[in-house]
């Protein structure tokens, strides 16, 4: 039996095959097959690189996809080097190239060009301006004939991580994968630092793992890191110290930034992440891998304890509205009802406006500015409505956390100023109310009429300009004069708005935001749409209904009462009872106004009424009785009156706080970015749309530490306009020079023009 040989390669090179390696020193590259020198070349000879590549795969000495992997290079140069040395052989690779005539690219086309790049002008536009092809100025780009403009300043550009040792190659997918997987067969898919994991599992390694990131290409989701700066600055890193502290190998500060990564990617469920490679989403939070889903929910059960969610989405809240007071002035109120399809409790049913049915669910009451962004939500699984909630608990909330409130100096010496203002639709109509509101506590409300009196002539209305809050103008037909809602003796003057639709319709608007204009009023009622679009949005794509954990809670220490059950089962009977009496009687009505002529139909025809008459006379006592009942048996029940059979318990609300309040700063994160691809994008419809396609897509790591610098270059897009629409967001991003959660890198983004390893290839 033949004996297996060992490969020999010299001391420090890097192998290509079982029988090639290669080093660099010198500026000298040099060939090994085996220990023994077989070519060498000058670091910046590309004929002699190519050349000798090409020999080699031609000869079998090692493959195409060797010399991909070792030195990066693209595919086509490889594939053309080969076809080259297959047709022309050696001699071809040196053969000096066939003259031109005179190049259109002189001096002064190309001092203009260079200048024109410089400014920031696009190749296209530069070839355009200068009135020759695109492709003769590509070329002398990358001839170099054309000087090619930095990216950004020296001080600041992106050190590639393999010019501090020339042979570091990055990993790519197949790499990682094969990885992870012997990894799998000792401590576990992707735990690749075993030592660290030892030392968790011990209780020996305090503060977690460390974040370190290494050189990585096509990372999956690896656009997903463009959203830090964006996340940082809506408060996700702030105030983790109010949640309890972690312990083992995944602190507080990694299971926040993947629930972050999870929101924006769209991995919309917990268990879901069974379904993701563990070790592609590690290397986008600087660790071998991310928890598994038990471990995951864990650590999240420990994060929300003690209602620290809660005090952590409340600071959170007041630090949005101390950042826009402007916002902050003007609140929409709106009630969701989150709906619960399990067994573990008999939750009471909810009309959803939006399936126009009465289903089990908890009550969300979401606080939310003119753009549609959140501040704060209210759960309430036992809920008496809009009003209810608005003074038990979102305007106390208000009060205290709204900030510019005017002084009781200034609120006196100016009978019209409000505190803010709130909006909501016609669920919170009350005269009562808005009463209330106004002489308590000085809060305007507007919302739209419930009771409109005859239409206004149409030649009030006049055509006025409304300035919406997100800053687009419109034209609408308004008119505006006082009206008195509520009771005659008792009632209240507001302000009425009414706009004159193309069909002729008039929709109506109350206000008491006195010291307003009535086209004020107008768009910021008509900018509700900003709220329902806020709702829509969230349950497609952040799965805010989702249930993040089956357990429920006891409900203790309420002082809101609940419908008493004996009350709603006669309410039921009685509306069943009147519904038949209503048909009978409408059939006898009928019967009465269209008597029969003939004498044998006639007959038929007394029978007929007889019997509904005494159908009728038994349906009015019955309903009369049920009547009777109803009134001596009380709507409400205090809890601790209700029967015990009849009690229901509540979804447990920590974890899912956590959760939203993660998403509600990734949401938050997401408009910010979208706003600065909107300035670039002539259909701001699109600016979402291609901002998730970013976030979702791969991308390539190199850090750096010793330039401080983790780079990420993201992969060019579909098409040039969304190709410079992303460089103008990158562009700000960069501008904020964000330093990576836990670790002195700071991010550089940049987009990936090709995938060629540069600094492996001679120049």
């Amino acid at each position: 039996m033949p004996q297996a040989l060992l490969p020999m390669i010299p001391d420090g090179a890097t192998q290509i095959s079982d029988l090639i390696s290669v080093v660099r020193q010198d500026e000298q590259w040099t060939y090994f097959c085996g220990v023994q020198p077989v070519f060498q070349h000058p670091e910046g000879d590309r004929r002699s690189f190519r050349m000798f590549t090409a020999q080699l795969c031609c000869q079998g000495v090692c493959t195409q996809a060797q010399i991909l992997r070792t030195f990066g290079v693209s595919k086509n140069s490889v594939l053309r080097s080969v076809a080259k040395y297959h047709r022309e052989g050696i001699e071809g690779f040196y053969r000096p190239r066939l003259g031109r005539g005179s190049s259109v690219m002189t001096a002064d086309v190309t001092a203009r060009a260079e200048k024109l790049l410089e400014s920031g002008r696009a190749r296209s536009e530069v070839a355009e301006e200068l009135g020759i092809q695109y492709d003769t100025l590509r070329k002398a780009i990358s001839q170099g004939r054309v000087r090619k403009p930095d990216p950004m300043p020296a001080d600041k550009a992106c050190v590639h991580p393999a010019a501090s040792h020339p042979l570091i190659v990055p990993t790519d997918k197949s790499t990682r994968s094969d990885a992870d997987a012997i990894a799998g067969d000792e401590m576990g898919v992707a735990c690749t630092r075993p030592c660290e994991r030892v030392m968790a599992s011990i209780g020996l390694l305090s503060g977690g793992a460390t974040t370190e990131f290494q050189p990585c290409r096509d990372v999956s989701y690896g656009g997903v890191l463009c959203a830090l700066p964006a996340l940082a600055e809506n408060g996700l890193f702030r105030h983790l110290a109010t949640l309890p502290v972690l312990s083992g190998f995944y602190m507080t500060l990694h299971v926040i930034l993947l629930l972050a990564y999870m929101a924006l990617c769209r991995i919309k469920a917990v268990e879901q992440l069974q379904y993701q490679t563990p070790g592609e989403l590690g290397k986008l939070l600087g660790l071998d891998r991310i928890p598994e889903v038990r471990c995951l929910r864990k650590k999240l059960s420990q994060l929300s304890q003690d209602e620290a969610p809660e005090r952590w989405a409340g600071l959170l809240s007041q630090e949005w509205m101390e950042r826009n007071p402007e916002l902050s002035g003007t609140l929409y109120v709106d009630g969701h009802v989150r709906l619960y399809h399990g067994k573990m409790t008999r939750l009471p049913r909810r009309f959803v406006s939006r399936q126009r049915l009465c289903l089990r669910g908890t009550t969300d009451y979401w606080v939310n500015d003119a753009l549609g962004q959140p501040f704060f939500s209210v759960e309430r699984p036992i809920d008496h409505g809009l009003l209810e909630a608005l003074r038990s608990d979102i305007v106390p909330r208000l009060l205290k956390d709204v900030p510019g409130q005017p002084t009781s100096e200034q609120l006196e010496a100016d009978p019209y100023l409000s505190r803010f203002v709130v909006i909501f639709d016609r669920e919170g109509y009350s005269p009562d109310f808005f009463r209330e509101m106004w002489q308590e506590h000085r809060i305007a409300c507007i919302t739209y009429h419930k009771y409109p009196k005859e239409e206004w002539p149409e030649s009030w209305f006049t055509e006025t300009q409304v300035a919406m809050p997100a800053g687009e103008i419109l034209l609408l037909k308004l008119a505006e004069m006082g009206s008195r809602i509520g009771d005659p003796s008792d009632g209240l003057w507001v302000r009425e708005v009414r706009k004159l639709t193309s069909s002729g319709h008039q929709t109506s608007l109350i206000s008491t935001s006195y010291g307003q204009l009535g086209l004020e009023n107008a768009g910021q009622l008509f900018s509700r749409w900003s709220q329902e679009n806020f709702f829509g949005y969230m349950m497609q794509h952040f799965a805010i209904d989702a249930l993040n954990e089956y357990r429920t809670e006891v409900i203790l220490g309420t002082n809101r009462p609940v419908v008493n059950p004996a009350w709603r089962e006669l309410d039921r009977q009685h509306r069943s009872v009147k519904s038949k009496l209503t048909q009978r009687q409408a059939r006898f009505a009928a019967l009465t106004l269209h008597p029969q002529a003939k004498e044998s139909d006639m007959q038929k025809w007394e029978r007929q009424k007889a019997d509904l008459r005494e159908e009728i006379e038994q349906l009015e006592q019955e309903l009369s009785v049920l009547q009777d009942r109803k009134k001596s048996t009380p709507k409400h029940l205090a809890w601790e009156e209700l029967p015990e059979d009849q009690k229901f318990e509540r979804l447990a609300p920590s974890r899912k706080r956590l959760t939203d309040t993660v998403k509600l700063v990734a949401y938050r994160a997401e408009t910010a970015l979208a706003t600065i691809v909107r300035e670039k994008i002539s259909h701001v419809d699109e600016a979402r749309s291609l901002v998730r396609d970013l976030l979702r897509s791969d991308a390539d790591i190199y850090p750096d530490q010793t330039a401080g610098v983790l780079a990420v270059r993201l992969h060019t897009l579909a098409n040039p306009r969304s190709n410079r629409a992303i460089q103008h967001l990158l562009d700000h991003l960069n501008a904020a020079e964000l330093t990576y959660p836990g670790t002195n890198l700071r991010l550089i983004y940049s987009l990936a023009t090709h995938q060629i390893n540069e600094s492996l290839v001679p120049s």
